[in-house]
Protein backbone atom coordinates (compact mmCIF):
# COMPACT_ATOMS: atom_id res chain seq x y z
CA UNK A 1 0.00 0.00 0.00
CA UNK A 2 1.14 3.96 -0.74
CA UNK A 3 0.21 6.11 1.55
CA UNK A 4 -1.15 9.83 0.77
CA UNK A 5 1.86 11.80 1.76
CA UNK A 6 1.76 15.50 3.79
CA UNK A 7 4.12 17.91 1.17
CA UNK A 8 5.37 20.98 1.86
CA UNK A 9 8.19 21.97 0.02
CA UNK A 10 10.16 22.75 3.37
CA UNK A 11 10.27 19.26 4.26
CA UNK A 12 11.71 18.08 0.84
CA UNK A 13 13.06 20.11 -1.51
CA UNK A 14 17.24 20.62 -0.95
CA UNK A 15 16.90 24.38 -2.79
CA UNK A 16 15.54 26.08 0.78
CA UNK A 17 17.58 28.21 2.73
CA UNK A 18 18.88 26.00 5.07
CA UNK A 19 19.44 22.60 4.73
CA UNK A 20 19.03 20.05 7.59
CA UNK A 21 19.14 16.38 7.86
CA UNK A 22 15.26 16.07 7.97
CA UNK A 23 15.28 17.60 3.67
CA UNK A 24 17.72 15.31 3.17
CA UNK A 25 15.91 12.57 4.47
CA UNK A 26 11.89 13.95 3.21
CA UNK A 27 13.99 14.35 -0.36
CA UNK A 28 15.43 10.54 -0.12
CA UNK A 29 11.88 8.86 0.94
CA UNK A 30 10.08 11.00 -1.82
CA UNK A 31 12.55 10.05 -4.65
CA UNK A 32 12.20 5.94 -3.31
CA UNK A 33 7.82 6.53 -3.31
CA UNK A 34 8.05 8.08 -6.87
CA UNK A 35 10.29 5.20 -7.89
CA UNK A 36 8.31 2.82 -6.26
CA UNK A 37 4.69 3.68 -7.44
CA UNK A 38 5.72 1.86 -10.96
CA UNK A 39 3.54 4.34 -13.20
CA UNK A 40 0.45 4.28 -10.68
CA UNK A 41 -0.41 8.21 -9.46
CA UNK A 42 1.26 9.41 -6.39
CA UNK A 43 -1.45 11.01 -4.30
CA UNK A 44 -0.31 14.32 -1.90
CA UNK A 45 -2.46 16.55 0.65
CA UNK A 46 -1.37 19.49 3.07
CA UNK A 47 -3.16 20.54 5.75
CA UNK A 48 -1.82 24.24 5.30
CA UNK A 49 -2.14 25.26 2.10
CA UNK A 50 -2.13 24.37 -1.45
CA UNK A 51 0.78 22.85 -2.37
CA UNK A 52 0.09 20.82 -5.07
CA UNK A 53 1.81 22.40 -8.00
CA UNK A 54 4.94 22.23 -6.03
CA UNK A 55 3.84 18.98 -5.23
CA UNK A 56 3.75 18.25 -8.76
CA UNK A 57 6.72 19.95 -10.12
CA UNK A 58 9.21 17.69 -7.32
CA UNK A 59 7.22 14.15 -8.38
CA UNK A 60 8.50 14.98 -12.20
CA UNK A 61 11.88 16.03 -11.23
CA UNK A 62 12.50 12.47 -9.91
CA UNK A 63 10.36 11.32 -12.89
CA UNK A 64 9.31 13.29 -15.95
CA UNK A 65 6.56 10.56 -16.26
CA UNK A 66 5.31 10.47 -12.88
CA UNK A 67 1.82 11.21 -12.27
CA UNK A 68 0.48 12.95 -9.27
CA UNK A 69 -2.72 13.67 -7.64
CA UNK A 70 -4.09 16.06 -4.92
CA UNK A 71 -6.17 15.90 -2.14
CA UNK A 72 -7.58 19.00 -0.45
CA UNK A 73 -7.30 20.20 2.58
CA UNK A 74 -10.78 19.25 3.79
CA UNK A 75 -11.56 16.05 1.64
CA UNK A 76 -11.93 14.10 4.17
CA UNK A 77 -14.02 11.48 1.34
CA UNK A 78 -10.94 11.08 -0.25
CA UNK A 79 -8.47 10.79 2.03
CA UNK A 80 -10.87 7.59 3.69
CA UNK A 81 -10.12 6.47 0.16
CA UNK A 82 -6.63 6.21 -0.09
CA UNK A 83 -6.79 4.70 3.70
CA UNK A 84 -3.61 6.09 5.22
CA UNK A 85 -2.12 9.28 5.50
CA UNK A 86 1.63 9.89 6.38
CA UNK A 87 3.54 13.21 7.26
CA UNK A 88 7.08 13.23 7.38
CA UNK A 89 7.31 14.41 11.65
CA UNK A 90 5.44 13.07 14.74
CA UNK A 91 2.72 16.03 14.76
CA UNK A 92 -0.38 13.40 14.47
CA UNK A 93 -2.98 15.28 16.99
CA UNK A 94 -4.08 18.13 15.13
CA UNK A 95 -4.90 15.24 12.33
CA UNK A 96 -6.24 13.01 14.70
CA UNK A 97 -8.48 15.94 16.03
CA UNK A 98 -9.46 16.29 12.51
CA UNK A 99 -10.10 12.72 11.30
CA UNK A 100 -12.83 12.86 14.08
CA UNK A 101 -15.45 14.62 11.73
CA UNK A 102 -14.85 11.46 9.44
CA UNK A 103 -14.79 8.97 12.51
CA UNK A 104 -11.52 7.92 13.87
CA UNK A 105 -11.82 4.14 11.90
CA UNK A 106 -11.88 5.89 8.55
CA UNK A 107 -7.97 5.65 7.71
CA UNK A 108 -4.60 5.66 9.15
CA UNK A 109 -2.69 8.08 10.52
CA UNK A 110 1.33 7.63 10.07
CA UNK A 111 4.21 10.17 11.08
CA UNK A 112 8.17 10.06 11.45
CA UNK A 113 10.47 11.01 14.24
CA UNK A 114 13.17 13.46 13.67
CA UNK A 115 13.77 15.98 16.75
CA UNK A 116 12.39 15.06 19.79
CA UNK A 117 13.50 17.62 22.23
CA UNK A 118 11.82 21.23 22.50
CA UNK A 119 8.57 21.95 21.50
CA UNK A 120 7.96 17.87 19.80
CA UNK A 121 8.84 16.70 23.41
CA UNK A 122 5.66 18.70 24.50
CA UNK A 123 3.36 17.60 21.82
CA UNK A 124 4.69 13.95 22.57
CA UNK A 125 3.90 13.99 26.03
CA UNK A 126 0.23 15.30 25.04
CA UNK A 127 -0.33 12.38 22.91
CA UNK A 128 -2.34 10.55 25.89
CA UNK A 129 -5.21 13.17 25.21
CA UNK A 130 -4.90 13.24 21.23
CA UNK A 131 -7.71 10.84 19.07
CA UNK A 132 -5.09 8.10 18.15
CA UNK A 133 -5.97 4.59 17.68
CA UNK A 134 -4.07 1.45 17.53
CA UNK A 135 -4.03 1.67 13.37
CA UNK A 136 -2.16 4.72 13.65
CA UNK A 137 2.07 4.78 14.20
CA UNK A 138 4.95 7.44 14.99
CA UNK A 139 7.64 5.63 12.90
CA UNK A 140 10.87 5.73 14.88
CA UNK A 141 14.37 6.13 13.12
CA UNK A 142 15.96 4.69 15.91
CA UNK A 143 15.59 2.36 19.05
CA UNK A 144 16.98 5.36 20.82
CA UNK A 145 14.17 7.13 19.64
CA UNK A 146 11.02 4.76 20.87
CA UNK A 147 12.39 5.01 24.57
CA UNK A 148 12.47 8.51 24.22
CA UNK A 149 8.31 8.43 22.79
CA UNK A 150 7.82 5.76 25.51
CA UNK A 151 9.18 7.98 28.28
CA UNK A 152 7.20 11.49 27.02
CA UNK A 153 3.84 9.33 26.44
CA UNK A 154 4.27 7.50 30.09
CA UNK A 155 4.97 10.46 31.78
CA UNK A 156 2.00 12.32 29.72
CA UNK A 157 -0.46 9.30 31.20
CA UNK A 158 1.05 9.92 34.75
CA UNK A 159 0.00 13.27 34.62
CA UNK A 160 -3.64 12.33 33.76
CA UNK A 161 -3.98 10.00 36.12
CA UNK A 162 -3.04 12.32 38.64
CA UNK A 163 -5.00 14.84 36.95
CA UNK A 164 -7.86 12.91 36.87
CA UNK A 165 -7.53 10.83 39.95
CA UNK A 166 -7.54 7.29 37.78
CA UNK A 167 -5.26 5.74 35.84
CA UNK A 168 -5.13 6.95 32.23
CA UNK A 169 -4.44 4.58 29.45
CA UNK A 170 -5.07 5.89 25.72
CA UNK A 171 -5.10 3.82 22.76
CA UNK A 172 -1.57 4.24 21.56
CA UNK A 173 -0.30 4.24 18.37
CA UNK A 174 2.32 1.97 17.31
CA UNK A 175 6.26 2.96 17.64
CA UNK A 176 8.09 1.12 15.09
CA UNK A 177 11.71 0.84 13.95
CA UNK A 178 12.18 1.50 10.07
CA UNK A 179 15.64 3.78 10.06
CA UNK A 180 16.03 6.65 7.25
CA UNK A 181 18.03 5.22 3.84
CA UNK A 182 20.26 6.45 1.44
CA UNK A 183 19.64 5.81 -2.41
CA UNK A 184 22.94 4.34 -2.74
CA UNK A 185 23.96 4.61 -6.22
CA UNK A 186 24.38 8.39 -5.63
CA UNK A 187 27.54 7.37 -4.09
CA UNK A 188 29.12 5.00 -6.19
CA UNK A 189 32.45 6.66 -8.30
CA UNK A 190 35.70 5.13 -9.49
CA UNK A 191 39.22 5.56 -8.54
CA UNK A 192 39.41 8.21 -11.45
CA UNK A 193 36.70 10.08 -9.34
CA UNK A 194 38.39 9.70 -6.28
CA UNK A 195 41.81 11.15 -8.00
CA UNK A 196 39.90 14.14 -9.08
CA UNK A 197 38.41 14.91 -5.93
CA UNK A 198 41.58 14.78 -4.48
CA UNK A 199 43.19 16.89 -6.60
CA UNK A 200 40.07 19.51 -6.47
CA UNK A 201 40.58 19.90 -2.79
CA UNK A 202 44.43 19.61 -3.12
CA UNK A 203 45.21 16.50 -1.24
CA UNK A 204 48.20 14.97 -1.59
CA UNK A 205 48.63 11.57 -1.80
CA UNK A 206 50.37 10.76 1.81
CA UNK A 207 47.86 13.11 3.40
CA UNK A 208 44.99 10.93 5.23
CA UNK A 209 41.95 13.02 4.51
CA UNK A 210 39.51 13.12 7.74
CA UNK A 211 35.96 13.91 6.92
CA UNK A 212 33.38 15.49 9.19
CA UNK A 213 30.17 16.36 7.48
CA UNK A 214 26.88 17.59 8.65
CA UNK A 215 26.21 20.97 10.41
CA UNK A 216 29.30 23.42 11.70
CA UNK A 217 27.52 24.14 15.03
CA UNK A 218 28.88 23.45 18.60
CA UNK A 219 25.41 22.46 20.30
CA UNK A 220 23.04 21.02 17.94
CA UNK A 221 25.54 18.25 15.87
CA UNK A 222 28.62 17.51 16.89
CA UNK A 223 31.49 19.48 19.08
CA UNK A 224 34.53 19.65 17.50
CA UNK A 225 36.92 20.06 20.78
CA UNK A 226 37.96 16.28 21.20
CA UNK A 227 38.03 15.36 17.72
CA UNK A 228 40.26 18.08 17.04
CA UNK A 229 42.61 17.10 20.11
CA UNK A 230 42.66 13.32 19.21
CA UNK A 231 43.03 13.98 15.64
CA UNK A 232 46.55 16.13 17.18
CA UNK A 233 47.03 13.56 19.29
CA UNK A 234 47.17 10.72 16.59
CA UNK A 235 49.90 13.08 14.74
CA UNK A 236 52.09 13.05 17.34
CA UNK A 237 52.34 9.47 17.90
CA UNK A 238 52.09 8.48 13.97
CA UNK A 239 53.74 11.58 12.20
CA UNK A 240 50.98 10.82 9.68
CA UNK A 241 50.22 13.61 7.41
CA UNK A 242 47.04 14.79 8.11
CA UNK A 243 43.99 16.71 6.75
CA UNK A 244 40.76 17.62 8.44
CA UNK A 245 38.07 18.41 6.27
CA UNK A 246 34.73 20.09 7.63
CA UNK A 247 32.17 20.32 4.61
CA UNK A 248 28.49 21.71 6.14
CA UNK A 249 27.55 25.02 6.64
CA UNK A 250 28.21 27.74 9.49
CA UNK A 251 24.98 29.53 10.64
CA UNK A 252 27.04 32.96 11.37
CA UNK A 253 30.31 34.50 10.92
CA UNK A 254 30.75 34.26 15.01
CA UNK A 255 30.78 30.63 14.80
CA UNK A 256 32.68 30.25 11.32
CA UNK A 257 35.46 32.09 12.92
CA UNK A 258 35.08 30.28 16.64
CA UNK A 259 35.87 26.53 14.32
CA UNK A 260 38.41 28.01 12.05
CA UNK A 261 40.67 29.39 15.26
CA UNK A 262 39.25 26.08 17.08
CA UNK A 263 41.37 23.95 14.63
CA UNK A 264 44.37 25.99 14.72
CA UNK A 265 44.39 26.30 18.65
CA UNK A 266 43.69 22.71 19.30
CA UNK A 267 45.61 20.46 16.41
CA UNK A 268 47.93 22.83 14.84
CA UNK A 269 49.58 19.71 13.04
CA UNK A 270 46.64 18.64 11.03
CA UNK A 271 46.31 20.65 8.06
CA UNK A 272 42.20 22.28 8.50
CA UNK A 273 40.10 22.77 4.88
CA UNK A 274 36.46 23.99 5.27
CA UNK A 275 34.33 22.77 2.30
CA UNK A 276 30.83 24.84 1.79
CA UNK A 277 28.00 22.82 1.96
CA UNK A 278 25.87 24.94 -0.88
CA UNK A 279 29.00 24.43 -3.00
CA UNK A 280 27.68 21.01 -4.59
CA UNK A 281 30.92 20.42 -6.69
CA UNK A 282 33.80 20.62 -4.19
CA UNK A 283 30.94 19.05 -0.93
CA UNK A 284 30.59 15.67 -3.23
CA UNK A 285 34.30 15.64 -3.91
CA UNK A 286 34.95 15.77 -0.14
CA UNK A 287 32.92 12.33 0.20
CA UNK A 288 34.97 10.97 -2.52
CA UNK A 289 38.21 12.16 -1.51
CA UNK A 290 37.90 11.10 2.40
CA UNK A 291 40.19 7.66 3.76
CA UNK A 292 37.67 7.47 6.54
CA UNK A 293 34.60 9.95 7.94
CA UNK A 294 34.30 11.00 11.74
CA UNK A 295 31.28 12.40 13.28
CA UNK A 296 31.07 12.58 17.34
CA UNK A 297 27.43 13.39 17.99
CA UNK A 298 26.82 14.69 21.61
CA UNK A 299 22.99 16.44 21.04
CA UNK A 300 19.87 15.12 22.08
CA UNK A 301 17.74 16.76 19.25
CA UNK A 302 18.48 14.16 16.48
CA UNK A 303 17.43 11.08 16.24
CA UNK A 304 19.08 8.92 13.45
CA UNK A 305 22.03 10.91 12.36
CA UNK A 306 21.96 10.45 8.18
CA UNK A 307 25.65 11.28 7.14
CA UNK A 308 27.50 8.08 8.65
CA UNK A 309 25.34 6.32 6.16
CA UNK A 310 26.36 8.57 3.15
CA UNK A 311 29.84 7.43 4.38
CA UNK A 312 29.12 3.78 4.19
CA UNK A 313 27.64 4.42 1.01
CA UNK A 314 30.53 5.93 -0.06
CA UNK A 315 32.74 3.06 1.24
CA UNK A 316 34.59 5.09 3.62
CA UNK A 317 34.97 3.53 7.31
CA UNK A 318 33.32 5.10 10.14
CA UNK A 319 34.11 6.45 13.67
CA UNK A 320 31.31 7.44 15.73
CA UNK A 321 30.40 8.46 19.06
CA UNK A 322 28.24 5.52 20.27
CA UNK A 323 24.94 7.82 20.61
CA UNK A 324 21.18 7.69 18.90
CA UNK A 325 20.81 5.87 16.22
CA UNK A 326 24.28 6.09 15.01
CA UNK A 327 24.34 2.69 17.55
CA UNK A 328 21.57 0.49 15.31
CA UNK A 329 23.75 1.77 12.02
CA UNK A 330 27.44 1.37 12.59
CA UNK A 331 28.25 -2.20 13.68
CA UNK A 332 31.27 -1.49 15.97
CA UNK A 333 34.89 -3.23 14.29
CA UNK A 334 32.95 -4.04 11.40
CA UNK A 335 31.72 -0.77 9.17
CA UNK A 336 33.85 1.30 11.64
CA UNK A 337 34.38 1.87 15.41
CA UNK A 338 31.58 3.24 17.89
CA UNK A 339 33.51 4.81 20.64
CA UNK A 340 31.81 5.07 24.61
CA UNK A 341 29.83 7.93 25.30
CA UNK A 342 28.86 9.62 29.02
CA UNK A 343 26.27 11.67 29.92
CA UNK A 344 25.09 13.20 33.22
CA UNK A 345 22.58 9.93 34.82
CA UNK A 346 18.59 10.87 34.82
CA UNK A 347 18.12 12.95 37.59
CA UNK A 348 20.79 15.51 37.27
CA UNK A 349 19.49 17.80 34.71
CA UNK A 350 15.94 19.31 35.95
CA UNK A 351 17.94 22.85 36.91
CA UNK A 352 18.36 22.69 32.49
CA UNK A 353 14.99 21.56 32.33
CA UNK A 354 13.58 24.42 34.43
CA UNK A 355 15.70 27.20 33.25
CA UNK A 356 14.51 25.94 29.42
CA UNK A 357 10.81 26.06 30.87
CA UNK A 358 11.13 29.69 32.36
CA UNK A 359 12.74 30.87 29.27
CA UNK A 360 16.13 31.83 31.15
CA UNK A 361 17.71 29.67 28.40
CA UNK A 362 16.27 29.36 24.63
CA UNK A 363 16.07 26.14 23.10
CA UNK A 364 19.67 26.74 21.62
CA UNK A 365 21.41 27.49 24.74
CA UNK A 366 19.69 24.61 26.57
CA UNK A 367 20.95 22.37 23.27
CA UNK A 368 24.10 23.29 24.43
CA UNK A 369 24.26 23.23 28.31
CA UNK A 370 23.31 19.03 27.77
CA UNK A 371 25.94 18.86 24.34
CA UNK A 372 28.82 20.35 26.55
CA UNK A 373 28.52 17.66 29.56
CA UNK A 374 28.22 14.56 26.66
CA UNK A 375 31.69 13.33 26.10
CA UNK A 376 33.78 10.05 24.55
CA UNK A 377 36.39 7.95 25.99
CA UNK A 378 39.03 10.33 24.84
CA UNK A 379 41.71 7.43 24.95
CA UNK A 380 39.44 4.77 23.25
CA UNK A 381 39.43 7.53 20.42
CA UNK A 382 42.65 8.44 19.98
CA UNK A 383 43.17 4.39 19.85
CA UNK A 384 40.66 4.22 17.14
CA UNK A 385 41.36 7.14 15.42
CA UNK A 386 44.84 6.14 14.76
CA UNK A 387 44.73 2.80 13.96
CA UNK A 388 42.32 3.94 11.11
CA UNK A 389 44.98 6.68 10.11
CA UNK A 390 47.92 3.90 9.91
CA UNK A 391 46.55 0.91 8.59
CA UNK A 392 44.91 1.68 4.99
CA UNK A 393 44.11 -1.77 4.30
CA UNK A 394 41.81 -1.77 7.73
CA UNK A 395 40.01 1.37 6.29
CA UNK A 396 39.66 -0.58 2.85
CA UNK A 397 37.98 -3.72 5.00
CA UNK A 398 35.54 -1.63 7.13
CA UNK A 399 35.03 0.35 3.93
CA UNK A 400 33.62 -2.36 1.87
CA UNK A 401 32.02 -3.81 4.68
CA UNK A 402 30.04 -0.68 5.30
CA UNK A 403 28.86 0.19 1.68
CA UNK A 404 27.53 -3.57 1.34
CA UNK A 405 25.46 -3.27 4.59
CA UNK A 406 24.18 0.23 3.02
CA UNK A 407 23.14 -1.71 -0.03
CA UNK A 408 21.34 -4.75 1.38
CA UNK A 409 19.72 -2.59 3.71
CA UNK A 410 19.62 0.92 4.31
CA UNK A 411 19.09 1.86 0.38
CA UNK A 412 15.87 3.90 0.09
CA UNK A 413 14.58 0.90 -2.28
CA UNK A 414 14.70 -1.45 1.17
CA UNK A 415 13.58 0.87 3.47
CA UNK A 416 10.38 2.51 1.57
CA UNK A 417 9.07 -0.98 1.29
CA UNK A 418 9.41 -1.44 4.97
CA UNK A 419 6.87 1.53 5.38
CA UNK A 420 4.80 -0.10 2.82
CA UNK A 421 4.45 -3.20 4.97
CA UNK A 422 3.72 -1.20 7.65
CA UNK A 423 0.81 0.53 6.04
CA UNK A 424 -0.87 -2.86 5.09
CA UNK A 425 0.02 -4.13 8.62
CA UNK A 426 -1.70 -0.24 10.11
CA UNK A 427 -4.83 -0.99 7.02
CA UNK A 428 -5.10 -4.44 8.61
CA UNK A 429 -5.36 -3.47 12.49
CA UNK A 430 -7.87 -1.22 11.72
CA UNK A 431 -10.26 -3.24 10.32
CA UNK A 432 -9.44 -5.81 12.73
CA UNK A 433 -10.09 -3.38 15.93
CA UNK A 434 -12.31 -1.12 14.68
CA UNK A 435 -14.83 -4.55 14.08
CA UNK A 436 -13.85 -5.59 17.73
CA UNK A 437 -14.98 -2.85 19.63
CA UNK A 438 -17.48 -0.51 17.40
CA UNK A 439 -19.76 0.83 20.42
CA UNK A 440 -16.17 2.47 21.71
CA UNK A 441 -15.57 4.08 18.20
CA UNK A 442 -18.80 4.53 17.26
CA UNK A 443 -19.12 7.08 20.62
CA UNK A 444 -15.82 9.40 19.67
CA UNK A 445 -17.48 13.00 19.19
CA UNK A 446 -17.59 14.23 15.77
CA UNK A 447 -15.21 17.21 16.36
CA UNK A 448 -12.37 17.78 18.57
CA UNK A 449 -13.12 19.77 22.17
CA UNK A 450 -11.51 23.09 20.21
CA UNK A 451 -13.25 22.99 17.23
CA UNK A 452 -16.88 23.35 17.81
CA UNK A 453 -20.12 24.18 15.62
CA UNK A 454 -19.89 28.51 16.24
CA UNK A 455 -23.38 28.77 15.99
CA UNK A 456 -23.69 25.87 19.14
CA UNK A 457 -21.00 26.82 21.18
CA UNK A 458 -22.28 30.49 20.85
CA UNK A 459 -26.12 29.88 20.38
CA UNK A 460 -26.43 31.95 23.85
CA UNK A 461 -25.41 35.14 22.01
CA UNK A 462 -28.73 35.89 19.42
CA UNK A 463 -32.29 36.63 20.35
CA UNK A 464 -33.57 33.98 17.99
CA UNK A 465 -31.84 31.12 15.84
CA UNK A 466 -32.75 30.28 12.16
CA UNK A 467 -33.33 26.71 10.97
CA UNK A 468 -34.53 24.80 8.36
CA UNK A 469 -38.26 25.41 10.12
CA UNK A 470 -37.24 29.19 9.95
CA UNK A 471 -39.94 30.53 7.15
CA UNK A 472 -38.64 33.74 5.27
CA UNK A 473 -40.21 36.03 2.81
CA UNK A 474 -39.16 38.62 0.35
CA UNK A 475 -38.07 41.84 1.38
CA UNK A 476 -38.58 45.14 -0.51
CA UNK A 477 -35.56 45.60 -3.20
CA UNK A 478 -35.04 41.61 -2.69
CA UNK A 479 -33.81 39.72 -5.89
CA UNK A 480 -31.17 37.72 -7.03
CA UNK A 481 -29.51 40.66 -8.79
CA UNK A 482 -29.43 42.74 -5.56
CA UNK A 483 -27.82 39.93 -3.86
CA UNK A 484 -25.15 39.19 -6.85
CA UNK A 485 -24.91 43.03 -6.67
CA UNK A 486 -23.88 43.52 -2.61
CA UNK A 487 -22.10 40.33 -3.02
CA UNK A 488 -19.43 41.55 -5.13
CA UNK A 489 -18.97 44.94 -2.82
CA UNK A 490 -15.60 44.60 -0.91
CA UNK A 491 -17.31 44.81 2.31
CA UNK A 492 -18.38 41.45 1.89
CA UNK A 493 -15.48 38.99 0.94
CA UNK A 494 -14.46 35.89 1.19
CA UNK A 495 -17.14 32.68 0.88
CA UNK A 496 -19.59 33.02 -2.81
CA UNK A 497 -22.31 31.39 -3.35
CA UNK A 498 -22.91 30.08 -6.78
CA UNK A 499 -25.08 31.89 -8.95
CA UNK A 500 -27.72 29.55 -9.52
CA UNK A 501 -27.89 29.10 -6.13
CA UNK A 502 -28.99 32.45 -5.55
CA UNK A 503 -31.49 32.59 -8.72
CA UNK A 504 -33.12 29.32 -7.84
CA UNK A 505 -33.80 30.96 -3.85
CA UNK A 506 -35.40 33.97 -5.11
CA UNK A 507 -36.97 32.13 -7.85
CA UNK A 508 -38.73 29.84 -4.89
CA UNK A 509 -39.41 32.52 -2.87
CA UNK A 510 -40.86 35.01 -5.74
CA UNK A 511 -43.28 31.95 -5.27
CA UNK A 512 -44.45 33.25 -1.38
CA UNK A 513 -42.95 32.57 1.97
CA UNK A 514 -40.83 29.08 2.12
CA UNK A 515 -38.92 27.55 4.81
CA UNK A 516 -35.30 27.37 5.08
CA UNK A 517 -35.86 23.53 4.41
CA UNK A 518 -38.14 24.32 1.39
CA UNK A 519 -35.23 26.43 -0.02
CA UNK A 520 -32.70 23.73 0.77
CA UNK A 521 -35.15 21.26 -1.95
CA UNK A 522 -35.56 24.13 -4.29
CA UNK A 523 -31.66 24.76 -4.73
CA UNK A 524 -30.22 21.53 -3.92
CA UNK A 525 -28.14 22.65 -1.13
CA UNK A 526 -27.62 20.65 1.91
CA UNK A 527 -30.19 22.43 4.91
CA UNK A 528 -26.77 23.40 7.18
CA UNK A 529 -25.40 25.51 3.63
CA UNK A 530 -28.99 27.08 3.31
CA UNK A 531 -29.35 28.02 6.58
CA UNK A 532 -26.08 30.07 6.07
CA UNK A 533 -27.08 31.19 3.07
CA UNK A 534 -30.14 32.78 4.16
CA UNK A 535 -28.48 34.46 7.38
CA UNK A 536 -26.67 35.98 4.82
CA UNK A 537 -29.71 37.22 2.81
CA UNK A 538 -31.26 38.61 5.80
CA UNK A 539 -27.75 40.10 6.62
CA UNK A 540 -28.55 42.28 3.40
CA UNK A 541 -31.72 43.52 3.88
CA UNK A 542 -32.87 40.97 0.99
CA UNK A 543 -35.32 38.48 2.57
CA UNK A 544 -37.26 39.14 6.24
CA UNK A 545 -38.53 36.32 8.19
CA UNK A 546 -42.62 35.76 8.01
Amino acid sequence: MDAAILFESDAYRLDGPKLMGRQAAGNGFLRAAVAAHAGRPIWGYSPYGNAAQDFRRTVLEFDPAGRTEWIARNDLATMAERRVLFRPDGQLAPMAEFRLRAGPASYSLCGLTHTLSGPPMTAFAALPAAALAPWDAIICTSRAAVSVLEQAIGAGEEYFAWRFGREVRAPRPLLPVIPLGVHARDFEFSEADRAAARSLLGLADDEVAVLFAGRLVFHAKAHPYQMLRALQAVYETTGRKIVLVQAGQFPNEAVETAYTTSARDFCPDVRALFINGKDFERYRAAWRAADLFVSLSDNIQETFGITPLEAMASGVPVLVSDWDGYRDTVRDGEDGFRIATYAPDAGHGDHIAKAYESGELNYDFMLFRTCLTVSVDFPQLVDRLGRLIDDPDLRRRMGEAGRERVRSTYDWSHVYRRYQELWDELDAIRTREAAAAPDYWARAPRNAPGQPDPFRVFAGFPTARIGPDTRVALAPGGSADAYLALEGHPVFPHWKVAPDIVRAAFARLAEGEASIAELSVATTLQPSLMVEVVGRFLKMNLVQTA
